[in-house]
């Protein structure tokens, strides 16, 4: 790699910090349910919006990036994440909340749309390599959000009256200058001749099984990985007693776990069949709804939350690769499709929220259990 092309991945790679911003939607909708005295299925609107706009934006952003270009698109993704993040600054109310995380989707949209294939523009070899780098970047941002958070709750002079509310504009002001560091980078792209994805031509795919069963496995995946997100601190404070600082942890072990396994799988997978590591994850994803289930301790608790972690970080890659390989003609529309399949992340927490008012967090872990099973199901789909 060039020295020029290090020096452009640089702010390439914070805008992959700002891509995590989307994960503190978990920890931020337990505090919002604290101070507002939410039920959960109210409290779990808030992640369910923010994954909404998947359903709406992938397939349009695409096309949007053929007009605009791909540096173009990140930028706005990143103004639109800005101004996601300076709405809570001025207070706590259900509905401005609700905006803030509209926008903070919509943004996530338009950035997880354009980065990736941005990153391919600035890098000619070894694209594989730096998207796994950039992810864990990404996830340096999940797992630092509880932590922000909490301290922010605890906090009395250095959060400046915000509360757990510091965390936006700490992340606010991330972002301003990964908007910045981009808009002074020059990236030179290439003009796109080809026809832009269209909708029609994506949704007719899914008459494809193997498409339509990538789709809903992708669902699964973001379900689970939201759900868990939002869940896991739940499990703390209604099995052990625990107040929501101590327990916002559990959302920080989650992603600890699942930044460890992106960062192994890329060597795993290059060392064994894409089918042995894809049974292995969920296997180790069922062991931790067993251990949500019926775990009444710390450590079969933090166990749980860890395995999911690590098994649920390379579903994504897995499953959209499958899905790629197997319509190689029309991958475009494809990976559009794919990324409409983030709605999951709206799908499961409200099904979840309705479910843990009804019976308790069990019934919550029990639709995670249900994507599980959906993911044994889709083992003889994934090639050698």
């Amino acid at each position: 790699m060039s020295k020029s092309a290090k020096l452009t991945l640089i702010p390439v790679m914070l805008c992959f910090f700002a891509m995590g911003f989307v994960d503190m939607v978990g920890i931020a909708s337990n505090y919002v349910k604290e101070d507002l005295n939410l039920n959960d299925a109210t409290a779990n609107m808030f992640p369910s919006l923010v994954f909404f706009w998947f359903l709406l934006f992938s397939v349009p952003t695409g096309m949007l990036m053929s007009k605009i270009g791909k540096k173009n698109t990140v930028l706005l993704s990143l103004a639109v994440t800005t101004v996601s993040l300076l709405l809570p600054l001025f207070g706590e109310n259900f509905t401005l909340m609700l905006v803030s995380f509209s926008l903070l989707g919509i943004g996530n949209t338009l950035m997880q749309t354009s980065l990736n294939p941005l990153v391919s523009v600035v890098i000619k070899g070894n694209l594989a390599s730096t998207l796994t780098f950039g992810q864990f970047v990404k996830a340096i941002a999940s797992f630092l959000a509880p932590y922000i958070a909490m301290w922010g709750a605890i906090a009395t002079i250095p959060s400046f009256g915000f509360g757990w509310r510091i965390l936006f504009p700490i992340y606010m002001i991330i972002g301003m200058v990964a908007a910045a560091a981009l808009c002074v980078t020059s990236i030179p792209e290439e003009h796109n001749e080809g026809k832009a994805t269209g909708i029609m031509d994506s949704v007719r795919l899914l008459g494809r099984p193997i498409v339509l069963l990538s789709f809903i496995g992708i669902m699964c995946h973001v379900g689970i990985d939201v759900g868990t997100n939002t869940t896991a601190p739940k499990i703390l404070i209604e099995r052990l007693g625990w107040s929501l600082n101590e327990a916002a942890f559990a959302t920080s072990l989650y992603f600890i776990f699942r930044t460890l396994g992106c960062l192994t799988g890329s060597f795993f997978l290059r060392v064994m069949k894409a089918r042995t590591f894809f049974i292995i994850s969920v296997v180790m994803m069922a062991l931790s709804m067993a251990g949500m289930f019926v775990g009444t301790s710390k450590v079969i608790l933090y166990a749980a939350i860890a395995l999911v972690g690590y098994g649920n970080s390379n579903i994504f890659s897995i499953v959209f690769s499958q899905a790629l390989i197997s319509v190689p003609e029309h991958k475009n529309e494809v990976s559009g499709l794919m990324v409409m399949g983030l709605f999951g992340g709206t799908v499961f927490p409200l099904l979840m929220g309705f479910a843990s008012d009804a019976i308790g967090q069990v019934g919550a872990v029990a639709v995670m259990a249900a994507g599980v099973v959906y993911l044994f199901t889709y083992i003889n789909k994934v090639k050698q």
